[in-house]
């Protein structure tokens, strides 16, 4: 093609401009890699093909390289494919030739090197044409250098950024050079749902732009200025996570995670312990948020090794720590790097459910002790999250006693700091949480849940209002108040929805079905269990094992047997926390009421003896003080059809010692009534009244181990 030059014409745009000036009727219909820029343009920007379009190009031209090829037969590979080459229409037309050898799998599985495989372009074609690093390099050799070099440092970014951090990692003027790309259509501008500008790499570009950094060594200084940007990004954000502005911070989390996830991924790549720290520290809150635990466990386990474990014997005692470690840029030094290497810790050991076998060794029991004895009552940094979670190494090493005195203080020293406002609401919750488990403790509970809802509610905080309103609601289902409950965790539901917390929703949705079966609502309490049940996505995780226990306790109590194993089998499949020692005493507990119900008197027998074994868990007595008692019960139920009642005498005794040393003040949900009013229905017609109410004097003031020695 002859150049303008050849002519002795001027340049496109003002050749243009000028037939324009002297032609009014005059229309020009040119294609450009940029804009012209004259009076009068219109763009009509050649946009990659929308995905139904590319997999037809693809479909067409993959038939015609290898007769009988159809995307229907690997639709997934096929979509993969157009999606990854952008919709570009030169290289999926490069692809397509590419499946006269390759399946569509195949070909996917290796566009991480598309620049080598995509070279099979007709002959006939212009040269830039025929391989898809030629039409590249083309654009490439058009550029000027301060467009290579920000194009280049445009390649570290992932999944796009905006102006500032555009220019904090291409440099001050990378604006007008932006304009300069976007026109040339070498980077794709866009506004993000806050109506911000976002500009982004196609995918080939990226891989291309990369490689061109990497010739020039620049890569090094690029990552370093991306790392900074983002490490700075989300410890100014983090704070915002608490308050008034939480959506707003948990939105721009939400957009910029690529690029977190990036930079936390080169920190821990250079080893670079401060770095990775903050990073860590400053998205523990989001993750918790998001109930993203696996990423949690995953980057919190990376950071641990790159530096001392603070947990390790001879432990440190923790000193105060008043300010968050984040609140101000590397580096971190003295207490304040101690402390935040023990905050990493804490966030890894709060997702011990997500790999429970790790923490059931010796060395392992030995670090809980360690944490457990590492901070002292009421330090500042353990009214706040991470530092709080240090009260799960005191849960799980079964020090209750000094539980309860621990979270006391913590609330004091939030009472007596100016400022530490919303710390007291989080461990006013955070100890109606521990409490609303008990019944003698659940008015108390109710009382932290009202004055923490108060404040989160000034502060404008709906993660905390969500949480203060289900610690009510637990306090109100402790006490039997169960409309009372649902309208709480209802209200609580509706909060976490505003905030998109999914898995909150799906928690309090399957708590809100189980008190709404308590309260007689049964068709819609059931009917939210089996949504959180079907739902099957990684937001019900966590609340699904629940559901399917509160669904097979239904089903029991309306004589649907099959279906309540059915649930608990699945349960048992499914999930790696119902082999954890709690919930494992809940799933045995369950499976021998239901051995009791069906006449397996032997096998219920063995299933709860199992099952008082896991409910000696520490553990279990934060959770479920109470659940000793019921599995005595459940016993009882057995005993009493155990060789045709004979041993009835021993039963009543064991019905009246779980009458007896259960919690005061504790009211007995439906499965615990049905198990209940069946022991004593069956005890009354083996015995008669007579000799029911004799044994059941005697057994009256039998301990928990003489009780449990009956079995």
């Amino acid at each position: 093609m002859r150049e303008w030059a050849d002519l002795g014409l001027p340049v496109p745009a003002r050749l243009a401009e000028d037939l324009l000036a002297r032609c009014p009727r005059l229309t020009l219909l040119a294609t450009s890699r940029e804009p012209l820029g004259v009076p009068g343009e219109v763009l009509r920007p050649v946009e990659p093909l929308p995905e139904p379009v590319a997999l037809r190009l693809l479909a067409e031209r993959g038939a015609a390289a290898r007769p009988g090829f159809r995307t229907a037969d690997d639709p997934e590979a096929c979509a993969e494919i157009c999606r990854r080459l952008d919709g570009l229409p030169l290289a999926i037309e490069l692809a397509a030739a590419r499946l006269r050898m390759m399946t569509p799998r195949q070909l996917a599985d290796r566009l991480d090197d598309r620049f080598r495989l995509l070279t099979s372009g007709s002959r006939t074609v212009l040269p830039r044409q025929q391989t898809l690093r030629a039409v590249v390099d083309w654009s490439w050799d058009l550029l000027d250098a301060g467009e290579r070099e920000v194009l280049g440092r445009l390649s570290v970014f992932a999944g796009g950024c905006d102006l500032a951090a555009a220019e904090a990692v291409c440099g001050p003027h990378a604006l007008e050079t932006l304009g300069s790309l976007v026109d040339k259509s070498l980077v794709v501008a866009g506004p993000s749902a806050d109506g911000e500008m976002r500009y982004r790499l196609l995918e080939t570009v990226a891989e291309y732009a990369g490689e061109r950094l990497d010739e020039t060594g620049g890569r090094a200084a690029a990552e370093r200025a991306h790392l900074t940007y983002y490490r700075e990004l989300a410890r100014t954000t983090e704070p915002l996570l608490r308050g008034a502005q939480q959506r707003t911070a948990i939105a721009r989390f939400e957009l910029e995670y690529d690029n977190l996830r990036t930079a936390l991924r080169r920190a821990v790549a250079d080893r670079d312990e401060q770095e990775a720290l903050y990073l860590t520290l400053s998205l523990t809150g989001y993750w918790g948020m998001r109930d993203l635990r696996l990423e949690t466990r995953t980057w919190c386990r990376e950071t641990m090794a790159l530096g001392p474990d603070p947990f390790t014997e001879p432990v440190r005692r923790a000193a105060p720590v008043w300010r968050r470690v984040t609140d101000d840029p590397p580096p971190l030094s003295g207490e304040e790097l101690l402390e935040a290497r023990r905050g990493v810790h804490l966030a890894h050991l709060a997702c011990m459910d997500t790999e429970l076998d790790a923490w059931q060794n010796p060395r392992a029991q030995a670090k809980l002790r360690a944490i457990a004895g590492a901070y002292g009552p009421g330090l500042p940094q353990t009214c706040r999250l991470p530092g709080a979670l240090w009260f799960y190494a005191v849960m799980l090493t079964g020090d209750m006693e000094r539980l309860r005195e621990l979270i006391d203080a913590n609330v004091r020293t939030c009472r007596e700091t100016p400022g530490f406002e919303w710390e007291l609401a989080f461990c006013l919750q955070w100890r109606g949480n521990i409490l609303a488990n008990r019944t003698d403790w659940a008015g108390d509970a109710a009382q932290d849940a009202e004055e923490a809802l108060g404040i989160f509610r000034r502060l404008g905080d709906t993660w905390g209002t969500a949480e203060a309103l289900s610690v009510r609601a637990e306090a109100y289902e402790r006490g039997g108040a169960y409309r009372e409950a649902a309208a709480a965790f209802e209200e609580a539901r509706e909060q976490a929805e505003v905030l998109g917390a999914r898995a909150q929703v799906a928690v309090l949705s399957a708590r809100l079905g189980s008190v709404l079966l308590e309260a007689g609502e049964d068709e819609r309490g059931e009917r939210l269990l089996r949504e959180v049940i079907d739902r099957g996505d990684g937001a019900a995780n966590e609340a699904m094992p629940a559901a399917r226990l509160f669904l097979a306790g239904r089903l029991g109590v309306t004589g649907r047997i099959a279906e309540a194993r059915e649930q608990l089998r699945l349960l048992r499949e499914e999930f790696a926390i119902a082999h954890f020692a709690v919930f494992d005493a809940f799933i045995l507990g369950a499976q021998a009421w239901l051995d009791a119900l069906d006449g397996c008197h032997e096998q219920a027998l063995a299933t709860v003896r199992r099952a008082l074994e896991q409910a000696a868990d520490p553990l279990a007595q934060v959770i479920a003080p109470h659940m000793r008692c019921v599995y005595l019960t459940i016993a009882a139920v057995a005993l009493a059809g155990q060789d045709g009642g004979a041993r009835a005498h021993d039963a009543a005794r064991l019905l009246a010692a779980a009458d007896a040393l259960l919690p005061s003040g504790h009211v007995r949900d439906s499965v615990e009534r049905a198990s209940h009013d069946l022991a004593e229905q069956r005890l009354r017609e083996a015995l008669g009244e007579t000799a029911y109410a004799r044994a059941y004097a005697e057994g009256g003031g039998l301990s928990f181990e003489e009780a449990a020695a009956l079995l």
